[in-house]
């Protein structure tokens, strides 16, 4: 097989379905024949949910048409057959394969389907139009699994762990909290990331709703079968096509009515099987590296690793991505273990989908392989700068909480000196790996590894107290009943629902993704931190089943006040756009740092930040256990608290009188500045410097004193061959204390602390400061 010469780049590979006629095409240059095998049915499933026999479909002959491409033009309408190849290598072999580009399957993926997608597809589908998103920058993620949303037997859907439950509306607990998609709209996320939707291998979807079945129900669904398919056990009813392609549309369809975007979670990197897999039968050995010895390389972790550099590789990743966007009108794609997909692929997928499709389609994966890969190019962080793509920030990620199963601690876990770490990512980490805030994604758990209440109780040395026992592939290590195990923990033992948000473990968990939404950057959190959502200590739930995973929409109930601050961060987030900066130019500008040290970040976003309408926005996380006091800076219409240990938003919680602040222990706070506040009496303190020499190049003042926190003071201007500067100081301040200094000290003109009294009345005072002299004169 020449590369160059079998590079077919038409995007019309698979079954191109119209009424009249149907016209196959597959791309398989080494195969010496191929054949189209047409049937009436799904086939005879034996007792795995597998069809074996396929030799029973009428089988006309394709032509080897061009650049390794089989064709065959079918007249009539084919909507509801199935379809095989049948393909003949040159070593003699002779092998039934389904379609790589199907669009249907029957159920468990045996066969392709041929399927009218007009005639599945929800009424008003051609006219259904993304929610508006003016940005990158305005996206709040929320990763969620299909059916962990509406598994629990106790939430009032109807149609549990399916595609339908998101079209169910107007469900509420017995305290008439909103429950299910009506949950995610009042919540304020503005994308929903799902966990694999597309057709993968290892739930028997014949037996999914069968409670006497002990065949495996639930996955995550990193083992792709069909990469263009909705998955079968998501809906109503797999033996039908067209039914999970209507049901997946609903849900979109669903989702953007509620003005909420859908990201699609894609594994390009590996397959559930080679030899039994989409494409091994069909290009041998090109679909998949290997190593200088021909072995399969293991970069995934499951036993091997997509080609992605390869064209018709690359070619059928940019395909479906496309197919998935247009024809399903994905919003977004998470690419899983982006590092073993090469750079180019992922820089090709970024540009054609944002000038052919959509340029708000969100685009970000893992910066990371699970395993050694003979890829050069992999795509880690730093190689998507200025790509127009994303990466997951795991410094960002292990500084907040620790490490990921175990008991290692980060800021918001009680770690100490992690506090440049924690600014580093508030600052979108423009200065790390990033170009701009625009590509990190910001988090701190999600579905893989210990959930955010697992992990706090894990670093606070409660799991025994919660009665957490170790699971492993949804089994105790230790053997005897997970659901006996599950229904005598106790994971919100320490948490006293009176004093609900006073509890430790409560507001370690609110800071942490306080954290993340108030970073610049993209925030995302994982469907549940909202409610205090455990796992039973679980740290790899892929296949722990409903038990596990399903989220308790009676936690909505129980800890209200804990949904009402992760829904007001996002209001306030959503409201103000210097949270939501778009360039390192800005953050440099308008980000200023208050207080980086003991257990403490404090940082201001300055002078209508990203044309915010907030002057000024003080935001402080307190890691430590005990209060803090904050100097800040001084404000002509003084302070207002927009988010505290306990309620979070959009809106005055409360006003300062001064300059201090008392911050408790394990909280964030918010405080902003408005134009138009009445006025507060201040005086203008005006400063002249004189120096014999008459060289003022790199002076300035530093100056401190009651409501007036320590600040830099620079000389404005040169006048009368002095050196003048004014700053604004409150009324009630009698004495501020001064230095004058060169630069950032590398010298001072005096080596003791100055002060001036200020008196009581004046609204403006003029002093004069001769240089080498620790006193000052009074000019007016």
């Amino acid at each position: 097989m020449n590369e160059k010469t079998d590079y077919y780049d038409g995007r019309d590979l698979g079954c191109n379905y119209s009424r009249t006629e149907s016209i196959f095409k597959l791309w398989a240059p080494d195969a010496v024949k191929v054949t189209l095998a047409l049937y009436q049915d799904a086939g005879s499933y034996n007792a795995h949910g597998e069809v074996t026999v396929h030799t029973d479909g009428l089988e006309i002959g394709m032509k080897n048409w061009k650049a390794g491409v089989w064709f065959l033009r079918f007249y009539g309408d084919l909507a509801g057959r199935y379809y095989m190849y049948k393909i003949e290598g040159p070593d003699g072999s002779i092998r039934y394969v389904t379609d790589p580009y199907s669009k249907g399957v029957s159920a468990n993926g045996a066969r392709s389907a041929v399927v009218d997608l007009q005639y599945w597809s929800p009424p008003g589908w051609e006219g259904e139009k993304r929610p508006p998103l003016e940005g990158l920058q305005d996206t709040v993620l929320y990763e969620l699994h299909v059916r962990d949303f509406s598994a629990d037997p106790e939430s009032g859907f109807e149609y549990h762990g399916k595609f339908k439950a998101f079209t169910e509306t107007g469900l509420r607990d017995k305290e008439g909290n909103k429950v299910g998609i009506d949950h995610l709209q009042e919540l304020g996320v503005t994308h929903v990331h799902l966990l694999p939707v597309f057709d993968f291998k290892t739930v028997n979807e014949l037996l999914v709703d069968d409670p006497d079945s002990t065949e495996p129900k639930y996955n995550w669904g990193y083992d792709p079968q069909h990469f263009n398919v909705p998955e079968g056990s998501y809906a109503t009813d797999p033996q039908i096509p067209g039914v999970r392609i209507l049901e997946f549309k609903e849900m979109i369809m669903a989702l953007h009515r509620k003005g909420i975007r859908v990201i699609m979670d894609v594994v390009y990197n590996h397959t559930f099987g080679v030899e039994d897999g989409p494409f091994e039968a069909i290009v041998p050995g090109y679909f998949y590296r290997r190593d200088a010895q021909g072995r399969l390389t293991n970069g995934s972790g499951v036993g091997n690793e997509m080609a992605t550099e390869r064209p018709m590789v690359r070619k059928y990743i940019l395909d479906s991505v496309r197919y998935w966007a247009e024809e399903y009108h994905i919003d977004g794609f998470r690419f899983d273990l982006m590092g073993l997909i090469d750079t180019e692929t992922i820089i090709q997928i970024a540009r054609e989908l944002h000038s052919e499709v959509d340029p708000s389609i969100v685009i970000y994966g893992e910066p990371w392989t699970g395993g050694d890969t003979p890829l050069q190019q992999q795509t880690l962080k730093g190689s998507q700068m200025n790509k127009g793509f994303a990466v997951f920030n795991d410094h960002f990620r292990g500084a907040i909480k620790g490490d990921s199963d175990g008991g290692g601690k980060g800021f918001a876990t009680g770690q100490p000196e992690m506090e440049a770490a924690i600014l580093e990512g508030v600052k979108g980490a423009v200065h790390d790996f990033t170009a701009s805030p625009l590509e990190t994604i910001n988090y701190v758990t999600v579905h893989d590894n210990l959930n955010l209440w697992d992990k706090v109780l894990t670093t606070q040395g409660l799991r025994n107290e919660a009665g957490f026992e170790e699971i492993r592939n949804g089994e105790l290590t230790n053997g005897g009943s997970l659901e006996e195990a599950v229904k005598h923990s106790e994971p919100y033992r320490s948490v006293d629902r009176d004093y609900l948000m006073k509890s430790e473990s409560v507001k370690r968990a609110i800071l942490a993704n306080g954290i993340v939404l108030t970073s610049q950057g993209i925030p995302m959190i994982q469907a549940g931190d909202e409610l205090l959502r455990t796992k039973y200590g679980d740290h790899n739930s892929y296949r722990s089943g409903d038990l596990v995973n399903a989220i308790r929409w009676e936690n909505k109930r129980r800890f209200k006040p804990v949904f009402d601050y992760y829904r007001g961060l996002i209001e306030l987030r959503k409201t103000h756009p210097a949270f939501r900066m778009t360039s390192k130019e800005q953050i440099e500008k308008h980000l200023e740092v208050l207080r980086c040290q003991d257990n403490t970040v404090a940082y201001m976003l300055k002078d209508f930040a990203n044309d915010d309408v907030w002057k000024n926005i003080v935001v402080i996380y307190n890691a430590n256990n005990h209060v803090i006091k904050m100097e800040l800076p001084f404000s002509k219409t003084g302070w207002k608290i927009a988010v505290n240990e306990e309620q979070a938003g959009n809106k005055a919680l409360d006003f300062l009188v001064d300059e201090q602040v008392s911050v408790p222990e394990l909280s964030m706070m918010v405080l902003f500045e408005e134009v138009g506040g009445v006025p507060r009496p201040t005086k203008r303190v005006e400063v002249q410097y004189e120096r014999p020499d008459g060289k003022y190049d790199g002076w300035n003042l530093w100056v401190w004193g009651t409501g007036l926190r320590e600040q830099r003071v620079d000389f404005e201007r040169i006048e009368n061959g002095r050196a003048v500067a004014s700053f604004i100081v409150p009324a009630y301040v009698k004495r501020i204390g001064y230095i004058v200094r060169l630069n950032d000290w590398e010298e001072k003109d005096v080596d003791q602390d100055c002060f001036i009294e200020l008196g009581h009345s004046q609204s403006a005072i003029s002093v004069l400061i001769r240089s080498g002299s620790d006193d000052w004169k009074k000019i007016s």
